[in-house]
């Protein structure tokens, strides 16, 4: 081949290699622009973890003013790189600030409710010489062939999540100051949830409701002795699924009571 035939082909594979290295340091480098956009419009992100976004920005800005120069494509796919994760770290650290935020408002809650356990404990003690059956009937509980049973539904909690919703605290506080007055009682604490959904997942779903009121009993200074948890998933419907009623009615948390003497009636 002669030398100048030889210099050209060269130039081609050389330019050719160029406009690939381009065109991927141009698709991150939007990757980068795209993910920085969505992290500096987040009102959230920007007050909780405002160095982190600088320095997405910073990184950004570089990624940009080397994509104006010819051969600095592993620049900018360098500085876009850089971007794209110090945006990320932003957002982590904004959403483990959320939670630790979360954590702090539960046991403050969880502390709150204590000390109105304790009042509540001290007030219920003038009136022990009720009858049990009344003190059930306060609490909502039906009786059914199974024994007496009080129902959580599931506006008592984040939706598809194992999380309580903070209005369910008023009705756990009742049953936890119930079995105080009552140290032989057990509860077992059923989860059940719709038939919509993978039926691995749905199960999970209804034990990990079971265990959230469980645990919220035992900080509240109940017996995990006293507590027995297991979920049931789809099994047991008490409503056809085909309806959004129907569907709301099964997805619930039942607490099943045990008598006098603590026994409970055997599992489904």
């Amino acid at each position: 081949m002669k030398p100048v035939l030889l210099s050209s082909v060269l130039l081609v594979a050389l330019f050719g290699l160029q406009g690939c290295a381009s065109q991927e340091s141009q698709r991150q480098l939007e990757q980068a622009s795209s993910t920085f956009q969505s992290v500096s419009e987040d009102l959230q992100i920007l007050r909780e973890a405002p160095k982190d976004v600088m320095r997405a920005a910073e990184s950004l800005e570089r990624a940009q003013r080397f994509a104006g120069y010819w051969g600095s494509a592993e620049d900018v796919g360098h500085y876009a790189y850089l971007s794209q994760r110090y945006s990320e770290i932003a957002r982590q650290h904004s959403e483990q600030t959320q939670n630790q935020r979360r954590a702090t408002q539960l046991n403050m809650e969880r502390e709150r409710l204590r000390q109105a356990l304790q009042e509540a404990k001290l007030i219920g003690l003038q009136y022990q010489d009720h009858s049990q059956e009344e003190q059930m009937i306060s609490l909502a509980a039906a009786e059914t062939d199974r024994g007496l049973v009080m129902t959580l539904g599931d506006v008592l909690f984040k939706a598809a999540s194992a999380e309580l919703d903070p209005s369910a605290n008023r009705t756990l506080l009742q049953v936890v100051h119930f079995l105080q007055l009552n140290p032989k009682r057990k509860v077992r604490i059923e989860g059940y949830t719709d038939n919509r959904g993978d039926a691995a997942e749905n199960l999970a779903l209804s034990k990990a409701r079971a265990q959230a009121v469980g645990d919220f009993m035992q900080s509240l200074g109940v017996d995990a002795q006293r507590l027995e948890v297991v979920g049931y998933g789809e099994q047991h419907r008490v409503a056809e699924n085909a309806s959004a009623r129907g569907r709301a009615q099964n997805r619930r948390v039942e607490i099943l009571f045990s008598d006098e003497q603590g026994r409970l009636n055997n599992s489904r």
